[in-house]
């Protein structure tokens, strides 16, 4: 199989990566919405697709950058372990939608990529500065993302302290699409761009491009990509995230998605790839403990906290496996 194949399947793979990730994490954007029942279903995942693919255009390629060659020294590898990568998270994130777990696809594709790194040229091929941040953000974003949503729920109740609760539910159904919409368009700052990252990388480590620069094409079709896969919507994972952890009215949904798409964007700038879901988990699970600490269901977020830790060395092992099977076609 030749090195221009080769790519052609690396891009293929990485929009249906992109279309599983949208499809995977539609759950984690429209979650709140729906269990709160400001919007159908159908129309919140056709608003949050749309506010996914506006993001990339105007938020820049920070994370892509990081995921592309932050992570693995290029020139150490080829478009073949990024293949090998994708493949291996595609696989993960197959699985842990089947069995209704709300995981990262971020760190899928991570874990999936370095496995294929390690297995063609050992750990040196691991950029190991470039992992500090994201793998330390595995267990800070959600909390961040906790904080914050105790806070904007402490700082809107004191707002709406004196107003009556019937007033109060109106207002926040409404003020519910902004914060709905805005938390996508930070998931659409970050997650999308993953896609991003590994098809310049591809374009990169097989000649077709000189330097590392995102081109228009690829931010759009990641975009789509997305989009799409949100629109198609991941019904297990949204029970899951809207419905288990806690019980939601349109006022704690404010609050939680609220918070985590400040967190989201804060992150996208700096160049942080984090997990949207496990920020607006965290959001959820703040805005429960903000009324009190039994209104979190602590044994479901333990089990996901769980599934997290397991997904980059999960993603890694099956990235590892993949390469080792499927070197020989690539001869």
């Amino acid at each position: 199989m030749s090195s221009t194949h080769i790519l052609y399947i690396v891009v293929t793979l990485a929009l249906v990566f992109d279309f599983t990730n949208g499809w995977h994490d539609a759950a984690s954007s429209i979650a709140t919405v729906v269990s709160t029942r400001v919007l159908s279903p159908t129309w919140a995942v056709v608003w949050a697709a749309f506010w996914n693919f506006v993001a990339p255009f105007t938020f820049g390629t920070a994370v892509a950058a990081t995921m592309g060659k932050g992570l693995v020294h290029l020139e150490m590898v080829d478009t073949f372990v990024l293949l090998a990568g994708l493949v291996g998270a595609i696989l993960w994130n197959y699985a842990t939608i089947r069995l209704g777990l709300p995981c990262s696809s971020s760190h899928a594709l991570m874990g999936g990529y370095a496995g294929a790194a390690i297995s063609a040229a050992g750990f040196g091929a691991i950029i190991v500065r470039g992992w500090i941040d994201p793998v330390i953000f595995i267990f800070v974003a959600p909390l961040v993302g906790l904080v914050a949503g105790v806070l904007v729920t402490v700082i809107t109740s004191w707002v709406v302290r004196r107003e009556p609760p019937r007033r109060v539910d109106r207002w926040f159904r409404r003020l519910q699409l902004l914060s709905a919409g805005a938390f996508s368009f930070g998931h659409g700052t970050n997650d999308a761009q993953k896609s991003m990252g590994i098809i310049t990388a591809a374009l990169v480590a097989s000649g077709a491009l000189g330097s590392y620069s995102v081109p228009t094409w690829v931010i759009i079709c990641c975009a789509l990509a997305m989009a799409a896969g949100t629109m198609t919507g991941g019904w297990r994972v949204v029970k899951t995230m809207g419905q288990r952890i806690t019980k939601l009215q349109p006022f704690g949904g404010f609050a939680a998605e609220t918070s985590a798409a400040l967190t989201l964007l804060g992150t996208a700038a700096a160049g942080i790839p984090v997990s949207s879901t496990h920020v607006i988990t965290g959001a959820i699970s703040g805005v429960g403990a903000s009324r009190r600490l039994s209104a979190v269901r602590w044994g479901v977020t333990a089990r996901i906290v769980w599934a997290w830790v397991l997904t980059i060395p999960g993603a890694a092992a099956i990235g590892s496996m993949v390469y080792f099977l499927f070197r020989p076609l690539a001869h």
